[in-house]
Order: structure tokens, then sequence, then C-alpha cells
């Protein structure tokens, strides 16, 4: 790992001990831009579900006007170090930034990964969308037909 690379886990964990000091938030996430800006962020949890840290990141980045991110890490609250991305995590960074790298790994060994590893025969959202064919709207749904029916007699 790079200075740089370092220097993001130090910035995730410093933000882990600042502010994620309740139930609310316990984990807190680094990113950094391909011109060299860092975002920090911290997950927002709630009993319906709630933003992981690494989402807040990337709309913290987004909102700034940051370009493309190239990598990112996540450490836990109360020293639990470096954290993998959920899937759900993994999916979205793989889907806004393929080339992302993400920073895992116990303190001793901490290396960083292209997030498609992370995702072995990911699915990629691009790639299953159906295209819709041409078809003129005239104001009136369509009958559908069942098999084995007959028209309604009308009265």
């Amino acid at each position: 790992m790079r200075d740089t690379d370092r220097a993001l886990v130090q910035a995730a964990t410093a933000v882990a001990k600042l502010r994620c000091r309740s139930d609310n938030h316990t984990v807190a996430a680094a990113a950094r831009t391909t011109d060299g800006r860092v975002f920090t962020g911290v997950n927002v949890f709630h009993f319906t579900g709630g933003p992981c840290a690494e989402l807040v990141v990337v709309g913290a980045a987004a909102t700034q006007g940051a370009g493309e991110l190239e990598a990112i890490v996540a450490v836990g609250d109360r020293g639990r170090g470096v954290i993998p991305p959920c899937g759900r995590c993994r999916q979205v960074l793989l889907d806004y930034f393929p080339s992302i790298k993400v920073i895992i790994g116990p303190p001793d060994a901490l290396r960083l990964v292209p997030v498609v590893e992370l995702l072995p025969e990911t699915y990629v959202w691009a790639e299953h969308q159906v295209e819709v064919p041409s078809v003129p709207r005239t104001g009136v749904w369509p009958m559908p037909v069942v098999p084995g029916s007959r028209p309604a007699a009308e009265d």
C-alpha cells in the first residue's frame, strides 16, 4: 500500500473516533478521488435501514463535485479497524466506479483490491436492461388474451 492509502485509513479512523459515538453511527469511511481529494462520512443506522458509510461518502463527494473515486475504506467504531463493504455497497461502488479499489484486510496486512474482485460473477445492471420496443401509445389498455377463453358476449 502507498502512503496515500495509509492516509485514507487514518482519515477514516479519525472520523470513526470522533463521530462514531452512538448506535446511530458505527462505521466511518473515507474515499479518495483521482485528483487526490479525500471525502469522509459515517453510516446512518435506523431500524428501517439506512445508508452505509461508503454510500454517505459517495453522496458527499458528489455534492462537492468530485469526479472519479479511486479508493475507499471503511473503519468500524470502538477500534474494530478496517471492515469490508457489505454486498449493497460493493454493488453500488461497482456500478458507479467500476475501477475503484477497496482497502480491506487485517491491520497488519491491509491491501487494495479492485471492487470487481469483491463481486465475482457480479450483476452488471447496464448489461441486463431490456430495450423497450417502440410501441405507439393509443391511450387504450390492451385486453389480455387468456388461452382457452372466449370474448365476453355483448349485451
